[in-house]
């Protein structure tokens, strides 16, 4: 019993009044409570309030008792006694005969006090029959009965809808009426998501959240008439170390859910990003293991929730509705192992006995798992976690053991994720102790939409995929570049290891993954030479993507720099596959189709070096006189003119310009005349994006006032290449986002080309109306790191490399490129890589002069006026 001291209330004191009073002083000690202790408290307030106006009733009375009985009713989450913060209170007036009229005045009398108090009441008025009526009928009521409880009135009308509802419903048809629960539950996670998989879940509709264990007691009350969750535990459904931990894990997501509701002041269940961090300091979380608050919070919410989905899916499975994928042709039904069985449609042990005598067998039923397609029983998840400390060093090192492993990451992807499975019982860890470092452990961006370990096992799956099933919009290069692959074992490897260096709270988890990596390998078995390549893999596995997006692809340092740092095809290849499933599995603001274009259009030119030697330098003389040969061929310009335009043409133009997109270029500039500017937008359907080529005479500031009409009108460039003719003629070509409306697209482009035309003319002011459009945006979008400028003045031989760290908002690009402008830098090549809220902008940059930015004293004046410009 919950024994909780309130003030003494007056005996004349409305009840409406007596309740608000009462809340008030719980939610005062709520924070010393237990948050099962305080549910149960919160409702026992609302029975209070209930039976008092019961007990006072004037409308009570003239209904006749004694003739149409009836009794009230919780249902729902205060009918399981679970009475969160703001949560609705769910009621029921049943009668054993038809609803009188009166019942209306009642449920005023009753519910309308709540109402005035700003509480959530639902309710419903109701006949026993009714009742028995809609249960078979209405999922949602049928749930409702199966949570409810018994206030006040006549007791044995409760008791007859019970028994009928029982009788009716669940007797005559158990199984089909949880059959319509699990599919039910499956739409409501498609809708909602995986909870512990999402940093932004839903504390109750997610799978994982309290309907999942919602579920869980409905199936129970269905299945074998249980009125606790304990009765789970009594059942033997649930071992008593099993009740104990789902009953830890309710108590967390319950009390995050209290908080949450608590400080939004309203019923929020969605545990948005910016409630995180405050929701961390107010449970009183501090730093530690290098893992801010908001982490920590995170980070055990993750692992209860996904505790609390797991339960549900083992309980689902050993009824039956939970069934391993039919098996294919050619598949074989039994495990073939000694000391394993199938047994309920899954996979057990013949007895604790034989995993002592042979310890092999606890990472042989995961492999007969992956290949049979089934999962584990819940009794054999018991026997991994409980002889897991039989696998030592002598265990993993076994070849067997070791072959084992690599079967398990070799075999297809399946219904069944062993991998996820050898994660939940702990024999992932077990086997790589460095694993647990990273479980459950969340980096608090928005940019990382899953925990590190599940997102370590999302990456395997994207890998395996390319086998035979690959998602939509894969690329077949990733098909056929992993089917030709040799050592496939080791690429997945590497995949498993990639982010091991997050578990340290040095920052540089890449060189610290590479680090660790030789002693995990050599524990396992494998030699030198396979321990350097999985090193190799995980120091650079964010090589391809940061330098295609980051640097310009299209200078010849560029690439013969990566293909000399990773030297081998095979290495490459693997490099790429890991690069394309990390990002995959990182979430779709890390992969789309501009970055797919992106690293796939590098890895290719590093690619061709590998294969054929052949550097650009060597061949650029003949690629431009060819191109010239297309252009005078090609054009419908007369030849000395021609001839001219080909004078005035940039030597870096026509080696990095295809020839086709030349004689489009010279056209264009003949359109130009004596306009201000001209511009050509051309769709890319691969990439979803707009490529524009811009013509105009060049001047001071052209690229900013570009890049701000651009954000003006909704549109993120990516990407720019600028050229300055010899005649002083700007090309400059943009890759840009489409417009957000695209049915309006040649609409918003009319718009944003009057925009460019003021804004060179000096019509518009840009900078104010950025400033407007940045004061309409989201405030809180801030990334939380301090603005950061790095000057290199190393990567390249002709340029100074300037690297922007910001968060992002509109007119970043703008401000940038105009304080470079006024620096006096010509930008060359702009590269724009965003993430969600974090903003990396690249810019190849030459002084007045021609030449690199290398005084130390200019560069300290230029990283100050960039940052000056920033907010």
């Amino acid at each position: 019993m919950v024994s909780t001291t309130y003030t003494v209330e007056s005996r004349d004191m409305d009840p409406a009044a007596i309740l608000k009073q009462r809340r008030e002083a719980l939610f005062e000690s709520a924070p010393q409570m237990a948050s099962a202790e305080f549910l149960q408290a919160h409702a026992e307030l609302f029975d209070d309030y209930f039976r008092q106006r019961f007990a006072i009733s004037q409308i009570g009375p003239a209904i006749a008792i004694n003739r149409n009985p009836y009794a009230v009713v919780a249902l729902g989450g205060y009918g399981r006694a679970e009475q969160c913060v703001y949560s609705d209170v769910d009621l029921l007036l049943l009668f054993e005969n038809a609803v009188p009229d009166a019942a209306e005045d009642l449920i005023r009398e009753y519910v309308y006090p709540l109402w005035d108090l700003g509480l959530e009441v639902g309710y419903a008025t109701r006949s026993l029959q009714e009742c028995v009526k809609m249960a078979k009928e209405d999922l949602e009521i049928m749930t409702s009965i199966l949570d409810a409880r018994f206030l006040c009135g006549i007791s044995s009308v409760y008791a007859d809808m019970t028994a009928r509802v029982r009788e009716r419903v669940f007797a005559r048809v158990p199984h089909k009426t949880i059959r319509a629960l699990v599919e039910r539950n499956r739409g409501r996670h498609r809708h909602y998501g995986d909870a512990t998989f999402l940093l932004e879940p839903n504390l109750k509709e997610g799978a994982g959240g309290l309907r999942d264990y919602h579920t869980m007691r409905w199936i129970g009350r269905i299945k074998y008439d249980l009125c606790d969750l304990r009765d789970l535990e009594y059942h033997g459904v649930l071992s008593s170390r099993e009740y104990e931990s789902l009953f830890d894990a309710l108590s967390f997501i319950w009390r995050v859910r209290n908080r949450l509701h608590y400080f939004t002041g309203r019923k929020c269940d969605q545990l948005y990003f910016d409630h995180q961090e405050r929701l961390a300091e107010e449970m009183g979380l501090v730093e530690e293991d290098g893992q801010l608050p908001v982490e920590r919070l995170m980070s055990e919410l993750h692992a209860k929730m996904g505790f609390v989905k797991q339960q549900l899916l083992l309980l689902l499975f050993e009824l039956g509705f939970e069934k391993p994928a039919r098996r294919s042709f050619g598949v074989r039904r039994q495990p073939d192992i000694p000391g394993i069985e199938v047994a309920r449609g899954g996979l057990g042990f013949y007895s604790s006995n034989r995993i002592v005598r042979s310890p092999i067998l606890l990472i042989r039923i995961f492999e007969a798992a992956a290949r049979l397609r089934m999962p584990l029983t819940r009794e054999a998840g018991r026997l991994v976690r409980e002889f897991g400390y039989l696998v030592d060093d002598d265990f993993r090192a076994n070849p067997d053991v070791r072959r084992a492993f690599e079967n398990i990451l070799l075999i297809p992807a399946g219904p069944v994720n062993v991998l996820e499975l050898m994660l939940e019982t702990g024999f992932l860890v077990r086997m790589i102790p460095e694993f647990g470092g990273i479980v459950d452990r969340i980096q608090f961006d928005a940019y990382h939409l899953h925990p590190v370990d599940r997102h370590s096992l999302r990456t395997i799956y994207f890998i395996k995929t390319f086998a035979d099933n690959p998602p939509d919009g894969v690329d077949p290069l990733c098909i056929k570049i992993y089917n030709g692959l040799k050592k496939k074992h080791l690429l997945l490897l590497a995949a498993l290891l990639h982010d091991i260096g997050k578990g340290r709270s040095d920052g540089k988890h890449s060189a610290t993954g590479a680090q660790m990596a030789p002693a995990i390998m050599e524990r396992l078995g494998y030699g030198r030479r396979e321990a350097e390549v999985v090193s190799f893999l995980i120091e650079n596995h964010l090589l391809l993507v940061k330098t295609a997006s980051r640097r310009d692809i299209n200078d010849e340092e560029t690439a013969i720099r990566i293909a000399r740092e990773v030297g081998q095809v095979n290495l490459l290849k693997m490099l790429y596959l890991l690069t394309v499933a990390d990002s995959m599995a990182t979430g779709p603001k890390a992969w789309n189709n501009w970055t797919a274009t992106l690293v796939r259009d590098f890895f290719l030119k590093i690619l061709g070096i590998l294969e054929k030697g052949e550097l650009a330098t060597s061949g650029a003389v003949r690629r431009v006189e060819k191109k010239k040969a297309y252009v005078r061929r090609e054009s419908d310009f007369p030849g000395p003119e021609v001839e001219a335009m080909l004078e005035v043409l940039s030597p870096r133009y026509l080696l990095y310009t295809e020839a086709r997109d030349i004689v489009s270029h010279i056209q264009l500039y003949r359109w130009l005349a004596d306009q201000p500017f001209v511009w050509e937008v051309t769709p890319e359907a691969a990439s979803n994006t707009r490529t524009v080529v811009v013509c105009a005479k060049d001047r001071p500031g052209l690229f900013s006032k570009i890049a701000g009409v651009f954000t003006l009108n909704g549109m993120d460039v990516l990407d720019a290449q600028i050229y300055t003719w010899r005649n002083n003629i700007a090309l400059d070509i943009f890759t840009v986002t489409p417009p957000p409306d695209q049915i309006f697209e040649d609409e918003r482009w009319q718009r944003a080309a009057r925009d460019l035309e003021s804004a060179l003319t000096g019509k518009l002011d840009l900078s104010g109306a950025l400033a407007d459009k940045q004061a309409r945006a989201r405030k809180d979008g801030t990334s939380g790191r301090p603005n950061r400028v790095e000057v290199d003045n190393e990567t390249s031989s002709f340029y100074t490399i300037i690297e922007v760290f910001s968060y992002d908002f509109p007119g970043l690009l703008y401000r940038i490129t105009d304080a470079l402008t006024r620096n006096g830098l010509d930008i060359w090549v702009a590269k724009i890589a965003t993430k969600v809220d974090q903003v990396v902008d690249v810019f190849y940059v030459r002084d007045e002069q021609g030449g690199k930015v290398d005084a130390p004293g200019r560069v300290a004046q230029i990283r100050e006026q960039v940052l000056s410009a920033l907010p």
